[in-house]
């Protein structure tokens, strides 16, 4: 039987702390309040499903047999992460348009571009998923577990963006929130170039 209390530990670290992921819903809560913020955190949820899923379920060979394709999904996802930033600095730009949240589909397809993501996904499925028969119920089990946990950190993030939408009700404010968010995202992708 699987140990829960390091699996819940290990997934509460890998979702509370600040990330892509934590980074994207804190300024999706300022932004876009609570309504805005639900697809994000169900796109997240989605996404970290399918992938730890598929690692579970042995993916992460691949990963072993061909060691350029975590180079690659590495620099794609900085520049995805560039493309965020972007698209969250033009929020605080008046283009004449509305803006517009970053999607469920957005947030779930980030999953496949986020090495925080991959990192969390693979240690799950090499770390706490139970060896022997039943593979398919192990796999869910552990992956419903993180899901858990990761919905909970995820809603925290949201609400604390959420918390500080009155501050940015003046849009010097909240343009300053935005670009420094931004700058915060292109910090990230750096470090995942490293």
């Amino acid at each position: 039987m699987i140990e829960f209390i390091p699996l819940i530990s290990y997934c509460f670290v890998m979702s509370a702390t600040p990330g892509p992921n934590n980074v994207m819903l804190a300024i999706t809560g300022a932004n876009f309040g609570g309504r805005g913020a639900l697809p994000v955190i169900l796109g997240i949820q989605s996404g970290l499903f399918v992938q730890t899923l598929l690692m579970c379920m042995g993916l992460g060979s691949v990963f072993t047999a061909y060691p350029l394709a975590q180079q690659v999904l590495r620099m794609t996802g900085a520049l995805y992460l560039v493309f965020l930033a972007w698209k969250l600095c033009r929020t605080s730009t008046d283009t004449g348009k509305a803006a517009t949240a970053v999607s469920f589909t957005q947030a779930a397809t980030f999953q496949a571009l986020n090495p925080k993501s991959w990192l969390r996904s693979i240690t799950v499925a090499s770390v706490f998923m139970p060896a022997g028969q039943g593979t398919v119920a192990n796999a869910l089990l552990v992956t419903l577990t993180g899901a858990m946990i990761g919905a909970a950190c995820n809603t925290m993030w949201a609400m604390f963006g959420m918390s500080i939408r009155r501050v940015l009700a003046d849009p010097g404010k909240q343009r300053a929130f935005n670009w420094t968010m931004g700058a915060s995202l292109l910090v990230l992708a750096l470090m995942f170039l490293r």
